[in-house]
């Protein structure tokens, strides 16, 4: 549906020159969401794949040592969206203080998204409302040092900034002025607090998204924020129980249409043609998760007879194994800090799980050698290489 445009302009005078910055009107959107057949299939559909998400937590023995990872994987992608480089193997290399294969700040930059992420989690687990305070305290940790340090974190801007373009006059997207910014987040917060009037939890998750996006508050971080705001509304609400639920892969493989949709809304009000992708991309984004937790809960299984088989070995190697679920690149020196087992006992276990073809010692030395539980990393990498 058309509706015109979705806010309005103003002129402004900004680093010598003359644009027009963009205003969002308050959401929900007017005239109201048109929820076709189609459109509501869709969302049924995102539900239902957001519930048998849900449902695998239950399912799997250690949630706990997947969400380690899995969460990583997430902060790995939605930097990437952001331009860095960081692997998941440089991150878990960076957490145990060794040397990434890449510069230290596009490390840093994922490791800072961990941080918010867990803060955010954190905060909501307290009774804290998802609120302007809290997305300002995930700002704050999530440009807390490394690239962006100096774009007062935890601050609503102050100055203009713009999308795309060299300046303001050959941007692509021109936000509204700084003046105006803690008005419109003002009227975010209201509309995620279900004022003036309730929202379905995942097309407030939609809607607000786009808003987030349009007011751009921050000098840096937006995108980042904004995509960790979806998850964040999901389990507040307790859509979901867990932090399973990441769109950053999608949309990092949608990437121009994502942001043709996101200008498209401002211009036109066709709001039921991002809810459409949004939808699909939540159903798509879900049953990945799904099916990755079943792989790798498949792969340990596999790898827990392997082992089982060793006999007296097996106990030592057991231990080691679990460890490495939680943390699938790691030292000896940390395995043995994590299980409390001597560094000799903890060595056989992993020349035991070299032999099996489960861990590899990827430094190539004698001494500090690194390990890597190979197969679990490979199945939790599939979509992460920049190549992808």
């Amino acid at each position: 549906m058309n509706r015109n445009l979705q806010g309005h302009y103003v002129e402004i005078s900004t680093v010598g020159e003359t644009v027009r910055a963009f205003v969002p009107a308050p959401l929900p959107p007017d005239p109201p969401i048109e929820l076709t057949p189609e459109l509501q299939e869709k969302f049924d559909k995102a539900l239902l794949a957001l519930g048998r998400l849900d449902a695998v937590s239950d399912h799997l023995p250690d949630a706990p040592l997947f969400l380690y990872t899995y969460v990583r994987k997430e902060a790995v992608l939605s930097s990437m969206i952001e331009g860095t480089q960081s692997s998941l193997s440089d991150l878990l290399l960076y957490e145990l203080e060794q040397e990434p294969g890449v510069p230290l700040d596009d490390v840093r930059e994922v490791s800072n998204y961990v941080a918010a992420l867990y803060h955010g989690l954190d905060r909501l687990s307290q009774g804290f409302p998802l609120s302007l305070r809290l997305i300002k305290e995930m700002h704050q940790v999530l440009l807390t040092r490394g690239r962006g340090s100096n774009q007062t974190p935890g601050e609503f801007r102050r100055s203009q900034n713009w999308i795309g373009g060299t300046r303001p006059g050959n941007a692509a997207f021109v936000p509204p002025p700084p003046d105006q910014v803690m008005e419109c987040m003002g009227k975010l917060e209201l509309f995620l607090h279900d004022q003036p009037k309730p929202t379905p939890v995942l097309l407030k998750a939609a809607l607000a998204h786009v808003q987030f996006e349009t007011i751009h508050p921050f000098l840096d971080g937006n995108g980042r924020l904004g995509r960790l705001m979806i998850t964040l509304l999901l389990c507040e609400q307790k859509i979901l129980r867990q932090p399973m639920l990441y769109l950053s892969l999608y949309f990092k493989a949608h990437r121009q249409y994502y942001y043709e949709l996101l200008n498209t809304v401002r211009q036109t009000g066709d709001w039921e043609l991002w809810l459409a992708f949004f939808a699909e991309a939540v159903a798509t984004t879900a049953s990945q998760a799904a099916e990755t937790a079943r792989q790798l809960h498949a792969c340990s299984q596999i790898d827990q007879q392997k082992i089982n088989d060793l006999g007296r070995a097996a106990a030592s190697a057991l231990q080691v194994h679990r460890a490495l679920m939680e943390r699938p690149i790691a030292t000896a020196g940390w395995l043995s800090e994590k299980i409390d087992m001597a560094n000799s006992t903890v060595n056989r276990a992993l020349s035991q799980l070299q032999k099996l073809g489960i861990v590899q010692e990827i430094t190539k030395q004698k001494r500090n050698r690194v390990f890597s539980y190979a197969q679990y990393i490979r199945i939790m990498n599939q979509g992460t290489s920049p190549a992808d």
